[in-house]
């Protein structure tokens, strides 16, 4: 969910490891035994292994709280010596890393909402269904492709504008992409009214808006991070987990007079977030950012050159570390739709437990550590200036 600075901070408390030495999970209505790696202090790779082929867990759907997706992808950064355990054995070990920093609320929710989504895939219908498997030539613009394909920080930066430090733009979606999308959604939203059926928002913050994931394109955005959000995070974003993304949460929020008219101040739950504007005619809007924060200084003061507000444009995206302060102003007129994927990274949230130096990112913590070294500096010097003095005298 989404991730307000003002009363409402998460600080993603995490619930008491179940440890790896456990040998029996309960999972769905019973009890699934599975045997466990017996040192709990194994820790998980920086980097994916390249050539491991991880495993298929999709008929562990009913029986773990975790999407299948997510295990094969976390599977590529155990340690070596695990990558030969039994499926189960991994399947176990990394249940209890990613139970380490999910609430248990956020459990409840995930078994919920998978029997949500299993209700939807047995009857929704979809209208374009190109769109359920990603065909990068006419999904993407050829300049955003050509980027992907030589992969590296020039070519990346060539598509690229950086309004503010961190904040970075480029056309990624063909016009065709945006109508397809938008019409899917909309015909989403009528099977939902026609079926009487309770949808389930993006988050907490949105009273209107659909969860892409929730009816068959999972896949196809997971192919969207792994393959064209990664590669680009990896260049841009290495110190918030961006070479290591491995979930997202991927959504369409919807802003007009008869929608959401605005979006209050807020943080991401999320390592990364790429957000595209799909359309469509609309006045207003605008995002606006107010630098990068830890949990810390959520609430600290931005300085002047954190401060930018964005116009949408349809068919580009906005990729930005999930912890920029950031907000939308009222749509005015019209109807404006964007895509949203919250890019998460399971090493990185393990990795920033034991962390307590967040100035990599957080530009508080930089201007606190900037401080601290010029005062450092001036104590110094005066130090030695009284030093000689004394000699002198």
């Amino acid at each position: 969910m989404s991730t307000a600075p003002e009363g409402s901070t998460s600080d993603r408390r995490h619930a008491p490891p179940t440890g790896p030495e456990s040998a029996a999970a309960v999972v769905g209505n019973g009890t699934v035994v599975i045997p466990s790696p017996s040192k709990a202090s194994h820790r998980l790779r920086l980097n994916p292994s390249s050539d491991h082929d991880p495993e298929s867990y999709d008929d562990l759907q009913n029986q773990v709280e975790f999407s299948p997706m997510l295990l094969s992808s976390l599977e590529k950064y155990l340690p070596p010596q695990l990558l030969s355990l039994p499926r189960d054995s991994k399947a176990n070990y990394m249940r209890d890393i990613l139970l380490r920093y999910s609430p248990e609320g956020e459990r409840t929710r995930v078994l919920k909402h998978r029997d949500y989504r299993q209700r939807i895939l047995a009857s929704y219908k979809p209208l374009n269904r190109e769109l359920y498997t990603l065909h990068p030539p006419s999904f993407f613009v050829p300049s955003f492709l050509e980027a992907i394909k030589e992969n590296t920080a020039e070519s990346f930066r060539r598509i690229m504008t950086e309004p503010s430090p961190g904040i970075y733009v480029f056309k990624m979606f063909q016009r065709s992409t945006c109508q397809t999308l938008l019409s899917e959604v909309e015909n989403f939203e009528r099977w939902v009214h026609d079926a009487n059926f309770r949808i389930m928002r993006p988050n907490t913050m949105n009273k209107y808006g659909a969860v892409l994931d929730d009816f068959g394109m999972e896949g196809m955005l997971s192919r969207m991070m792994d393959d064209f959000v990664r590669p680009i995070a990896k260049v841009l974003f290495p110190e918030v987990g961006g070479s290591t993304l491995d979930s997202h949460h991927g959504f369409v929020v919807e802003y007009g007079i008869d929608r959401d008219v605005e979006l209050g101040f807020h943080v991401d739950d999320s390592e990364v977030t790429l957000n595209v504007c799909l359309g469509e005619q609309f006045s207003g809007g605008e995002l606006f950012f107010r630098g990068v924060r830890c949990d810390k200084h959520i609430n600290s003061e931005a300085q002047s050159e954190e401060i930018l507000d964005y116009c949408h444009v349809p068919g580009y995206a906005v990729l930005h570390r999930g912890r920029h302060r950031h907000g939308a102003r009222a749509t005015t007129s019209g109807r404006r739709v964007n895509l949203i994927l919250w890019c998460r990274s399971s090493v990185f949230k393990e990795m920033k437990k034991y962390q307590t130096d967040f100035s990599r990112w957080c530009g508080e913590c930089q201007r606190t550590k900037r401080a601290r070294h010029k005062l450092s500096i001036a104590t110094t010097k005066l130090e030695l200036m009284k030093r000689e003095r004394k000699v002198a005298s």
